[in-house]
């Protein structure tokens, strides 16, 4: 059955919805000086997006370090986000991929410039495309995640389990983009083919490994990547929710001008999707964190706490311009973001909008994790709020958001 927008359908219901908006939390009197102004703009963007809930986390050596929350955990409900609340992070599960296969490479397991073809030879032109082209959306390989059918299917079966080879198949019955290494499109299609191409390569579950190279080391507690059967979110943690359908948003993420403005004045409700699965994500987007976790994470991710010096040279750089509307400075490499100076990556799954980067020469760091897919005018919430929080640290920002594309 096609899940719809969420009417407020009282005056009751347009209540909760303005005194959910009006929650606010006063900066503490030793949080630093860019914080008063800062929360003001996040507050302001949250209204505009019509956010539930939101976690900045900010540490800056130079600036100070800032934590705040946002909002509540559910749209009709009193419990106030806490900065210990746990968030699907969508994308930036990428980038743990990326540093697996990465890791197997410092080995001697794989070689960066093998063709995929070594490994799936199912692979449309699979001779011809690398397992670096793969990391750097540089395959031409069909994003499954754009094909109608599939976004019917999570609209009409959200607690669908899906296989990767199911994905694959997908995109593998659709013509390319380009040919090999010709562009850039992002498609989640590669990150699937690398983690299979890990679990092929370890004989263990990517789960693990992710738990054996990453999370142990670095003591991310809060962090995993659920098994595919698996669509809770461990405690605490907000509900997560979307403004329209899977289809209606494919081509364009804008709900009407009428629509819009229904959501402005609190009449227009997004829709709770906590519980949808989010199997079809698995090594492209199914990761769970907290703040703490992801600001620890990135920080090694940037400054080389995962890798070798060679590789994370190799990595770092990999990363070249991306096309942009406004020639942003933005770049993608070996499943790694570049926003101006700071790198990382940012995610959205339905229910969820995250974005963690760290700058290597200042050493800050920018975490954003917020409750809702993308707000009724199709911005990514959290990437509206890194741009204001780059702005306060920097003085300048990208403009629009940065996202290299839909995570779906």
């Amino acid at each position: 059955m096609a899940v719809s927008l969420m009417l407020a359908a009282s005056a009751g219901s347009c209540g909760q919805v303005e005194s959910w908006q009006q929650l606010r939390t006063a900066p503490s009197p030793t949080a630093p000086a860019y914080a008063a102004d800062l929360q003001t703009r996040i507050q302001s963007i949250m209204d505009a997006m019509s956010v539930p809930g939101a976690v900045v986390m900010i540490t800056s050596p130079g600036k100070g370090d800032w934590t705040q929350t946002f909002g509540r955990q559910a749209v009709v409900g009193n419990a106030p986000v806490t900065a210990d609340d746990h968030f699907r992070i969508g994308s930036n599960t990428k980038t743990m991929t990326g540093t697996v296969l990465l890791q197997l490479a410092q080995e001697g397991k794989i070689g960066l410039d093998d063709p995929v073809s070594k490994y799936r030879p199912d692979v449309p032109d699979g001779d011809n495309i690398t397992i670096t082209q793969l990391l750097d959306m540089r395959s031409g390989l069909y994003n499954y995640s754009e094909d109608e059918q599939f976004n019917a299917r999570l609209d009409n079966d959200p607690g669908y389990v899906w296989k990767p080879d199911e994905l694959l198949a997908i995109a593998f019955a659709k013509p390319p983009y380009f040919a090999p290494g010709a562009e850039f499109h992002y498609s989640n299609t590669n990150l699937i083919l690398v983690g299979l191409i890990i679990e092929q390569l370890t004989g263990s579950t990517l789960r693990n490994e992710f738990q054996q190279r990453i999370f142990g080391p670095l003591g991310l507690g809060q962090t995993q990547l659920p098994e595919n059967t698996d669509t809770g979110i461990p405690a605490p943690h907000p509900q997560g929710y979307m403004f329209g359908t899977n289809v209606s948003t494919l081509s364009n993420p804008a709900l009407s001008p009428a629509d819009q403005a229904a959501a402005a004045k609190g009449g227009l409700l997004p829709r709770d999707v906590t519980d949808s699965s989010p199997s079809w994500a698995w090594a492209a987007g199914g990761a769970i964190s907290t703040a703490a976790d992801l600001t620890r994470y990135v920080t090694a991710l940037v400054d080389g706490g995962l890798l070798d010096p060679a590789m994370q040279k190799t990595r770092m750089d990999s990363i070249k311009p991306i096309p942009t509307p406004d020639n942003a400075d933005v770049g993608y490499g070996l499943a790694l973001v570049k926003f101006g100076p700071l790198y990382g990556h940012d995610g959205q799954i339905p229910g969820f909008n995250s974005f963690m980067a760290h700058d290597p020469a200042t050493k800050n760091t920018i975490i954003v994790l917020t409750s809702l897919f993308a707000g009724p005018d199709g911005k990514q919430p959290a990437n509206v709020i890194a741009m204001a929080i780059m702005q306060a640290l920097y003085g300048h920002t990208l403009t629009p958001s940065p996202a290299p594309s839909p995570s779906r």
